[in-house]
Formats: structure tokens, C-alpha cells, sequence
């Protein structure tokens, strides 16, 4: 246990969010740096990362990660975890690829198909086992995102096949478009199902993203943060960057009795490579 601390991901960028809807996000290798740098200042231990490309469309492209991810190495010690996620449309294979050539410490995997508002993300049970066996077989920490009810129990398929070992980290996906609303019920509903002791960050998207923080604090999880989930700090007013979000969880959390973590210290419970 993180007696006393709460773990706070950034998710800088994302795959859909655009400079339209707000022009301070971090497209280029540059621009993710900074604002990893300025995430950890502010008090996130994990970095969640999306890339782009040279047009700033999403891109699983391994040569893009490897470049970001070594220049972010270069500058802070925040845990980097990539998305095999991707964007709407990607292949398994071009989601996966990143993790078995780059062995990252951390990285996310989807527990099950979603509505994605028009657009829908696949991933079939056989799908599961082939990303969960590949971070297995590289020693790299997934979190395991759910966006719906039965993603949580197919995680314990994974785990009953000794695809996963504990302890276990979830992501909590709640209100995009199309899947389960956020509310309290709800994620109850989500912390009743994972396996016993494991660790979950929620993640409430758009609107929903502020009153999630205060809905994973009391329901002792942790938070997540960023443009790919939210471009606002409050209504009609975007966010000036990713770490102006990172301070504000970091002083909803201290006014619970509750100091952000270290990446040193998350290194160490989830028992990350390092």
C-alpha cells in the first residue's frame, strides 16, 4: 500500500484530441517533453503517452515512440507509459508492436471492445491474450483499461490463465461516448469487480473529469489527468496546459490528506522493471 499518497498519470496528448479544441496541446517530440517535464514539477509520477507524426496525426509508429521516449528520459524521471490503445482504426499488430521492440516499464491495454461515440475499438479475447502474454513475455507493467463493466471480468479471464500477475493495475474509463457513464455507482460497480488488491486510477472524460477526482479519492483510487481526457479547467475556459491540471489534483489530494507519489515510489509498489 501507498499509505497516505495518491498516484497521479498525465495523459498529455491522446490520440483524437486536436489544436482546435485547444491550441496548447503538445503535439511535437518538443512539446511532449516539456509538458512531461512540467508534469512531473507539478506532481505526476506517470507520464500516459500518445505520439504523433510529422502532421500530428496519431501514429504507432516504434521509431516515434523511441525518440520521444528517450528525449523525456533525458529531462525527468517520470514513468513513461504508451498506449497500445492507439487511435481508431490501428491494427493489434500496430498497437502492440511499440512494447515488444521498445520494452517500455509501463503500458496500457484494453480489456475489451468499446463504442467509441460513432467510431468503435476492438479487442476480442484472443486479442487479450496475445497483448497480455507479449507484456509478459518483456516485463513490461500493463494497466488494464476498462471502459465497460465486462472488461473488468474479462481481466480476471487473463488472470485465472496466468496471463497477468499482481498486483494488478486498472484504469478506470469513465464517460466517453457511447460506454458507461461516470458516477459513483458506477465506479463501485468496476472497484467490486477487479481482482482483490489491486490498485486502479480512474479516468473521467470530459466534463465528468473534475467530480471523478473527487470520486476516486474517496473511493481510495487514483487520478488521471490531461488533454486527452479533458481540454477544460472549468466550463468556457480551457486549460492553459496539462500541468495546470496536474496542480489542481495535487491540491484537491492534499486537502485529503494525501501527497502525490513519486515516480520512485510507484517504481517500487508496482514493482515496475525501472
Amino acid at each position: 500500500m501507498l499509505e497516505g499518497k495518491i498516484v497521479i498519470t498525465c495523459a498529455v496528448t491522446g490520440a483524437e484530441t486536436t489544436k482546435e479544441q485547444n491550441p496548447a496541446l503538445p503535439i511535437t517530440v518538443e512539446e511532449v517533453v516539456r509538458a512531461a517535464v512540467e508534469a512531473r514539477e507539478a506532481g505526476a509520477a506517470i507520464l500516459h503517452l500518445h505520439v504523433r507524426d510529422a502532421s500530428g496525426r496519431p501514429t504507432q509508429s516504434v521509431a516515434r515512440f523511441k525518440e520521444t521516449i528517450e528525449a523525456v528520459r533525458r529531462k525527468t524521471d517520470i514513468i513513461i507509459e504508451i498506449t497500445t490503445g492507439g487511435a481508431v482504426g490501428d491494427t493489434a499488430e500496430e498497437r502492440l508492436r511499440p512494447v515488444a521492440e521498445l520494452e517500455p516499464e509501463m503500458a496500457s491495454l484494453d480489456c475489451g471492445t468499446v463504442n467509441f461515440g460513432n467510431d468503435y475499438i476492438v479487442n476480442t479475447l484472443p486479442v487479450m491474450r496475445q497483448f497480455a502474454a507479449t507484456f509478459h513475455d518483456h516485463g513490461v507493467r500493463p494497466t488494464l483499461e476498462c471502459f465497460d463493466l465486462g472488461h473488468v471480468y474479462s481481466s480476471l479471464t487473463l488472470l485465472k490463465e496466468g496471463l497477468l500477475e499482481g498486483p494488478l493495475h486498472y484504469g478506470f474509463v469513465l464517460n466517453v461516448p457511447g460506454a458507461v457513464p461516470w458516477n459513483p455507482d458506477n465506479l463501485e460497480a468496476f472497484k467490486r469487480a477487479m481482482a482483490p488488491g489491486s490498485d486502479f486510477t480512474v479516468m473521467g472524460i470530459g466534463r465528468s473529469n473534475l467530480s471523478a477526482q473527487y470520486g476516486a479519492i474517496a473511493a481510495g483510487g487514483w487520478i488521471r489527468v490531461g488533454f486527452e481526457d479533458n481540454v477544460y479547467y472549468a466550463k468556457g475556459r480551457l486549460a492553459r496546459s496539462n500541468a495546470e491540471l496536474v496542480e489542481r489534483a495535487v491540491r484537491i489530494s492534499k486537502e485529503a490528506q494525501l501527497e502525490p507519489a513519486s515516480p520512485g515510489e510507484v517504481r517500487k509498489h508496482l514493482k515496475l522493471r525501472g
